[in-house]
């Protein structure tokens, strides 16, 4: 892995973009995702046990949905980290590879990295765990398009 220097905005700059990220994408504010800590290209964070977020009653399991959706969202916010400045990105390919089923009743962690990034693509790595990232839930691989068009309405906040 090479070492990608880091974004030129402060980390709390971005850290306020990601949150904002967060807030306005109705299905992440939905799901209730939080970002916990971001490094240049990195980010952690959760979604937390809820009930309408159970995908079997019996069980009590989060929703697989769910894990897809917290995967997908912190890979993209792991390419936002990464990024000199914001412009707007979109999923290209995402592979989830599912290791065991979520224990009920805990939150879901996850730590994405964006481990590369060209002119038209960012490349990103996830994994979705509880109590330990060696003991994962899921894990994912990322391809994110890379656009130089503006954001609709203006730049992000």
């Amino acid at each position: 892995m090479s070492q990608d220097p880091p974004p030129s905005e402060p980390p709390e700059s971005i850290r306020e973009r990601l949150i904002t990220m967060m807030r306005f994408t109705p299905h992440a504010h939905g799901l209730g995702l939080h970002v916990d800590s971001i490094e240049a290209g990195r980010v952690w964070g959760r979604v937390a046990h809820k009930p309408e977020l159970i995908g079997d009653p019996e069980t009590g399991v989060i929703a697989g949905g769910v894990i897809i959706a917290l995967l997908d969202h912190f890979c993209g916010a792991a390419v936002m980290a990464a990024l000199r400045a914001p412009q707007p990105i979109a999923t290209l390919d995402l592979r989830i590879d599912y290791m065991r089923p979520a224990t009920a009743g805990q939150d879901v962690l996850v730590m994405a990295h964006c481990y590369k990034v060209t002119r038209s693509v960012a490349f990103t790595r996830a994994v979705a765990y509880q109590d330990d990232v060696d003991d994962p839930i899921a894990n994912a691989a990322g391809a994110f398009m890379m656009t130089t068009s503006p954001f609709p309405g203006g730049p992000m906040p």
